[in-house]
């Protein structure tokens, strides 16, 4: 099965609605099991973020261009944050990490400010928000300490804007 990689170019400028959009777009195209969605974020003169979808269907491409998207061959960057992936539904409440690892495409886990990786057995509340991203071939999730010696995505669900109430 040979994987077929488009990018996406939808005009988002958010990560949060990036990411709305890439579930309903992978809805929509009925992605299948073993697909992935993206998220790639573009500096520059014309700051966005770009979506990427793998899957084993040709028609992928095609069919998002009949949608009206700007589709481009291949991924935009090495490095794309996870959104859609095989296992991502079971990655709900609290999960061990050889649980994460055993029900998910995550390859590894890294926790902040820790020498090597988090046991098997630590305990992961994931909040229902696990973003990893593609680091040198691996889907790696970066956790932190979170209360009760439990770990959280380093990403948070609903992050506060930048400079809020100012």
């Amino acid at each position: 099965m040979t994987p077929y990689v488009c990018g996406v170019d939808a005009g988002v400028r958010d990560l949060r609605d990036a990411d709305h959009l890439l579930q309903v777009m992978a809805a929509e195209l009925a992605l299948p099991e073993g697909g992935f969605g993206c998220t790639h974020l573009v500096r520059g003169e014309r700051p966005r973020v770009l979506l990427s979808f793998t899957t084993a269907d040709p028609e992928t491409a095609r069919r998002l261009t009949a949608k009206g998207y700007e589709v481009t061959a291949g991924a935009p960057d090495e490095v794309g944050r996870a959104v859609v992936y095989p296992g991502v539904d079971a990655l709900t409440g609290t999960v061990t990490v050889a649980e994460l690892l055993s029900a998910s495409a995550i390859d590894r886990v890294t926790a902040l400010g820790s020498p090597g990786d988090p046991p098997s057995d630590q305990r992961v509340m994931t909040r229902s928000h696990v973003r990893p991203q593609w680091q040198n071939g691996e889907l790696v999730l970066t956790l932190m300490p979170a209360a009760g010696g439990m770990l959280v995505p380093f990403e948070v669900p609903d992050p506060t804007p930048c400079c809020a109430n100012h």
